[in-house]
């Protein structure tokens, strides 16, 4: 028996929190079949909890102070008597303890131009140390986009820090332990670009959103070895300069570095001025999941075109290049373009950019040399370079995505799905960039709220998503309308629909702020991500209700009918081809989307103990579900309009009222999927649902055939031309890698690397794997696999809060054998294909069948 992992706030290390409560979990391996912890104590700061759950607990002890080092012990004993011990260490932030140091600015800066970013800001501070070091911290924050340097060396391994947040409400800090960096004298210095907060942002390109400038509010807090301290704070005596090496730094159009500069900088500066902010949100320790540098890629070919050379790096990312340059000459410009896809002549497609530029430009200094952008990102496969031999350059691609762990696996007999599998994974990590947005690649990358309310439960199998949307649920809460109506991007940050019209509520897209902290409660166990969101939910439930019954009387009060322009409806459905039939579609998905959010928040109100609350919302879902099977069908499970999306949702969601109605429904929508060759016709809201609709309703056959069809559209058609990410659109690429799609008044809406439709992963694991929890955290969970389609094997696993459940079956001469390891905790309801049942404790398991 071991203790595997002993968390803070999720973090094993490094955690520097701000939080009064902290969340301490942990989770043990024993490889005893039936082993059971017998007890569990946390002790800190004088404080003990018992019979402590690896879901968690929060501290209850006595305040805690600011600055503070603090060690958690935990100690866990086994039905057999083995015990194990384990400590963790973290930090407590400022909590709220008032700054010294000041905001700055470079005053003599007037930034007034319209859809750009501002000149980056240098800022810089010499100081002296007279005496032996024993602790030091740095506590940063800007208004921009920062990076910090002690004597040019950058500090931290994130980027884009203090990161993306609802700015008026919260704006985070980082801290940094630089100790072993200071002996005596230093220079400290910063780089504020405009970011999310001054840049241009949204595909309207707004700037100044936040602030009329950038600023960098920064202290050095100093403990010497006799015992003496002090805090060095940003002010008037720090200088700044708009002519450094960062030279233009924006989000879409990409950056610019001159290295020619690095030497001179010092000489252009001037005395910063104190900025007085426009608004005052929290000052809150960094709690998200920062943006790092993982994977690296070599170039798979290389072609000249034109005065260009264009790498393919095999793999569609969000990220950047590297540089390893040789020979180059001071004043030497290198351009560096990005795309996703390439023309017929080989060159970079950007059209699809809209109005980003996404290129690197790099002036050299004399000799050999590295250089990598770290203050943007761009989404793609391809890049074109210019201004060097490809002989004196060596190009890399790194991928750069939040530090959300990879926490699921699946794979199986059939590799085309296994490319799916790698697809979805690569479609997330491109759209967590500290928020999670659409895209990675265009004028856009927002965090539009319907991506992420059909992705999250695949996310919350594929990655460990707790600190990640923790942060952005909370963006979500500062962000709600006034009446209850959630904006379809968190943070607006400049984006107006519906956030310029305060009582809307748009369905599937504020549905988030139910799905979201639902998911993640199945996944960790945690009760207190409801808790915190539940207010929200209501108040967004009820604006949906409002808005359905508006100018309504009978049960078409309990249909969402306001006009389509007002939402998305079966956004880009498969099998209509236009923006405005999508939205057409919407009385179907806003009147389930009602019944979904109503019966979801019902059973969260049950769990909160908010009964009355919770029958209230039971009985709309029941009248929703009531109008819509009168006034969509026949009342005999056929629908008087029929696509694909209407059968899926009730289905999916078990609204109609009758077996029956049930029955029938499936085998019509099965109809309606056979007729379109197999392929999918869904948008947004049906998508993930589809092929559950059809396995759990009796059209096993039917589903596995969509599942396994590569014809267009369908997941294994976009494998089948070489994607190795989610597109947005189904028609993204025709079979020869070309995109047909022309103007059909979407403004060149097509991403290549959109995570959404890569919810069908939900099915890979639920159905195939078979893997799915029944209470929260996988305390309870069920292993059925489902074998069909021709899949002869399939494995998997998935990290709980217990620890991790590894999965697998495979056919083998008409017996299906069946691995399984249940984690100590946990326990599995294991069902056979023949309907046998079984119990399993925590162990490791092996059955032929």
């Amino acid at each position: 028996m071991k203790i595997r992992e002993f968390a803070v706030e999720h973090l094993t290390k490094g955690c520097i929190t701000d939080e009064s409560h902290p969340l301490f979990t942990y989770y043990v391996e024993d490889d005893r079949e039936g082993a059971q912890i017998t007890s569990a104590i946390i002790n800190i700061n004088g404080w003990s909890a018992l019979e402590v759950e690896p879901t968690g607990v929060r501290y209850q002890g006595k305040p805690l102070e600011p600055f503070t080092t603090y060690h958690a012990t935990l100690q866990v004993r086994m039905d057999n008597g083995d015990a194990d011990c384990a400590t963790v260490k973290f930090e407590t932030g400022r909590m709220g303890t008032p700054w010294v140091g000041q905001w700055i600015t470079d005053g003599s800066y007037e930034f007034t131009e319209k859809r750009v970013s501002p000149k980056p800001m240098h800022f810089f501070k010499r100081i002296q140390l007279t005496k032996p070091v024993s602790r030091a911290r740095l506590y940063v924050t800007a208004l921009g986009i920062y990076e910090f340097y002690i004597d040019g060396k950058k500090l931290g391994d994130r980027y884009f820090a203090p990161g993306f947040t609802s700015y008026e409400s919260t704006l985070m800090y980082q801290t940094y332990d630089v100790t072993n960096h200071l002996t005596d004298t230093h220079e400290l210095s910063a780089v504020v670009a405009g970011g999310w907060a001054v840049g241009s942002f949204v595909f309207t390109r707004v700037n100044r959103v936040s602030g009329d400038r950038q600023a960098l509010l920064a202290e050095l807090h100093v403990e010497y070895e006799d015992g003496t301290s002090e805090i060095i704070g940003s002010g008037p005596s720090w200088e700044v300069t708009e002519d450094g090496p960062f030279t233009m730094v924006d989000l879409y159009d990409g950056e610019t570095y001159d290295a020619t500069r690095e030497a001179t900088v010092i000489s252009t500066c001037r005395k910063a001025t104190v900025e007085k902010l426009r608004i005052h949100p929290t000052l809150w320790a960094d709690d998200g999941a920062p943006v790092k540098l993982h994977e690296i890629f070599s170039p798979v070919s290389i072609q000249h075109v034109g005065n260009e050379d264009v790498y393919n790096f095999g793999q569609n990312m969000a990220g950047v290049v590297r540089l390893h340059i040789r020979h180059a000459k001071a004043g030497q410009q290198i351009v560096v373009r990005h795309a996703e896809i390439l023309n017929p002549d080989g060159s970079l497609n950007t059209a699809f950019l809209r109005t980003a530029k996404a290129t690197a430009t790099y002036i050299c200094r004399d000799g050999e040399q590295v250089y990598m952008p770290t203050m943007t990102y761009m989404g793609f496969q391809y890049v074109a370079i210019s201004g060097i031999p490809k002989e004196d350059v060596t190009v890399e691609a790194v991928a750069m995505y939040s530090d959300v762990r990879q926490q699921g696996s699946f794979r199986c007999s059939n590799e085309a799905i296994n490319q799916l599998q790698q697809n979805i994974l690569w479609g997330a990590k491109s759209n967590f960039v500290d928020i999670p947005t659409d895209c990675p690649q265009r004028d856009e990358r927002m965090g539009w709220t319907g991506d992420i309310n059909v992705f999250s439960p695949v996310a919350c199998f594929n990655f460990d998503m707790s600190r990640f949307l923790t942060k952005w649920l909370r963006d979500m809460r500062s962000e709600q309308l006034p009446t209850g109506g959630i904006p379809n991007t968190i943070p607006v940050q400049g984006y107006g629909f519906p956030a310029t019209m305060p009582k809307m509520a748009i369905d599937w897209w504020g549905d988030a702020c139910v799905s979201v902290p639902w998911n993640e409660y199945m996944a960790r166990g945690d009760k207190e991500i409801l808790r915190a969101n539940y207010p929200m939910m209501k108040k967004y439930v009820k604006a949906c209700q409002r808005w359905a019954a508006l100018c309504s009387i009978g049960q078409h009060r309990y249909i969402w009918h306001t006009p389509a322009t007002l939402h998305f409806g079966d956004w880009v459905a498969a099998d209509v081809p236009t923006m405005q039939q999508w939205q057409k579609r919407s009385k179907w998905t806003a009147t389930a989307s009602l019944f979904r959010t109503a019966t979801m928040t019902a059973t969260i109100a049950r769990i909160l103990g908010e009964d009355a609350e919770a029958e209230r919302l039971e009985a709309l879902a029941k009248k929703v579900a009531k109008a819509y099977g009168a006034i969509f069908t026949d009342g005999h499970g056929k629908l008087l309009e029929e696509f694909q999306t209407a059968y899926v949702l009730p289905l999916y969601l078990q609204m109609f009222s009758t077996e029956e109605n049930r029955k029938k429904a499936a085998e019509n929508l099965a109809a309606l999927v056979q007729k379109n060759n197999d392929c999918i016709g869904t948008g947004f809201p049906g998508t993930p649902y589809i092929l559950f609709a059809l396995l759990d309703n009796g059209q096993k056959e039917t589903a596995f055939r969509m599942l396994l069809n590569d014809k267009c559209p369908s997941w294994l058609y976009q494998v089948k031309t070489g994607a190795t990410t989610i597109w947005e659109r189904w028609d993204g690429l025709d079979e020869n890698g070309m995109c047909p799609i022309g103007d059909d008044g979407t403004d060149k809406m097509i991403s290549y690397n959109h995570y959404a439709s890569g919810a069908v992963g939900d099915f890979l694991y639920r159905r195939v794997l078979g893997v799915e929890a029944i209470t929260p955290g996988y305390r309870r969970f069920r292993m059925e696999p489902v074998v069909g389609g021709g899949i002869t094997a399939a494995e998997g696993s998935v990290c709980t809060p217990f620890g991790r459940i590894q999965a697998g079956w495979k056919l083998e001469n008409e017996h299906l054998q069946i691995c399984l390891s249940v984690p100590v905790g946990c326990e599995c309801e294991l069902v056979l294909p023949n309907g046998r049942r079984q119990t399993l404790q925590s162990g490791q398991y092996e059955f032929t069948e």
